[in-house]
């Protein structure tokens, strides 16, 4: 039987089937997929990230920009100042599409469950929402985009991060690549902690710092604020995804083998050195009471926070320097905070056509 099917059955004999397609589907290497069935729904955590992805639906030029631009223009924002947005721009401008290809070109193709592929379809159009948004931004602030869209090529902090994670995603789009043995399983779960756990959940973590700095000091609050949007698509995109992982890791116990936990704690030692890289490419001289250093025990201790929820040990025991972020990200309730939804929209019935 196809666990992805509902075969026509006799109405005493509904239970069974029902029992039996939620048992046979899986996360990867189900059977076959020809629709996306999401009933019986067997994976409720999935479904529920769906729904809150849908709850916190945002535009980006729904966001005023008139105080940035003002700013902007003006003599009050520092040299240095300005490198932090530009970098964080160029950063991110790049890394939103490369999670969005990683999505549609390589991870949908081998998640095998309805309402993972539910959310997924959410999570890519949510990646193609903060594309735009940077558009928006430079287009705002009259930017050059050529400058902030080939920072990946020009500037190597932003280009070694880049470069980690599109080898993850060419590893499993080699031809004839499939999750069928254990090794392509361990390859598809190191693409998946590379994305979700590392791009997601380490590498845009300190953005969110730096940009929110800002913010906090009611500078660049048009911008801080789509960054709170993003984040907060962000908690959900990483909570997912530290879901399906940690589901594929129960499915499939023989791939998570200590050789193999071995080496993604080295991939996440590597993603940390990246990112404190970074940090000091953006923060030669310190501003908004951040410096390169705080920024190592803040990668750190995000870094020892994503180890925990994949079943790893921590390594690092730095403290959190900036505790004023709690009120934004809370590292131990990151499927709890931002409960409302950003902007209320019409209902379908209101709309004119």
């Amino acid at each position: 039987m196809s666990c992805c099917n509902v075969s026509d059955q006799r109405p005493e004999a509904h239970d069974l089937t029902k029992r039996i397609n939620v048992e046979n589907k899986r996360l990867i290497n189900c059977n076959a997929v020809d629709v996306n069935q999401l009933m019986p729904i067997k994976y409720d955590w999935a479904w529920e990230h769906y729904l809150n992805g849908c709850k916190n639906h945002w535009m980006p030029d729904e966001v005023p920009m008139q105080k940035d631009i003002e700013l902007w223009k003006s003599n009050k924002l520092t040299a240095d100042e300005r490198r932090v947005i530009m970098r964080n721009l160029g950063f991110f401008s790049t890394a939103e599409s490369l999670v969005g290809n990683n999505i549609v070109l390589a991870i949908f193709k081998h998640v095998t469950n309805p309402e993972c592929r539910q959310y997924l379809l959410r999570q890519a159009f949510e990646e193609a929402i903060h594309t735009h948004t940077f558009h928006y931004i430079c287009e705002s602030l009259n930017l050059d985009e050529r400058e902030v869209f080939n920072m990946y090529h020009e500037v190597n902090s932003i280009s070694d991060k880049d470069n980690f994670e599109m080898k993850l995603t060419s590893d499993i789009m080699q031809e004839g690549f499939t999750t069928d043995t254990t090794e392509g399983i361990q390859t598809f779960l190191k693409n998946l902690i590379g994305f979700y756990v590392i791009m997601e959940g380490i590498f845009f973590y300190s953005g969110f710092v730096m940009i929110l700095s800002f913010h906090r000091g009611n500078r660049m609050t048009g911008i801080g604020e789509q960054f709170q949007y993003i984040m907060r698509d962000e908690s959900i995109h990483m909570n997912f995804g530290l879901d399906l992982i940690n589901g594929i890791k129960a499915e499939n116990p023989e791939a998570w083998t200590p050789e193999f936990q071995k080496e993604i704690d080295g991939l996440i030692e590597e993603a940390v050195e990246l990112e404190i890289a970074y940090a000091q490419d953006c923060l030669p001289r310190g501003i908004l009471g951040l410096n390169a250093g705080l920024f190592r025990e803040y990668v750190q201790h995000i870094a020892d926070r994503r180890l925990e929820r994949i079943g790893l040990a921590t390594k690092y025991g730095s403290d959190n320097p900036f505790p004023w972020m709690s009120e934004t990200i809370d590292l131990a309730k990151e499927k709890n905070f931002f409960e409302t939804r950003v902007t209320e929209y019409q209902t379908a019935s209101a709309l004119s056509w």
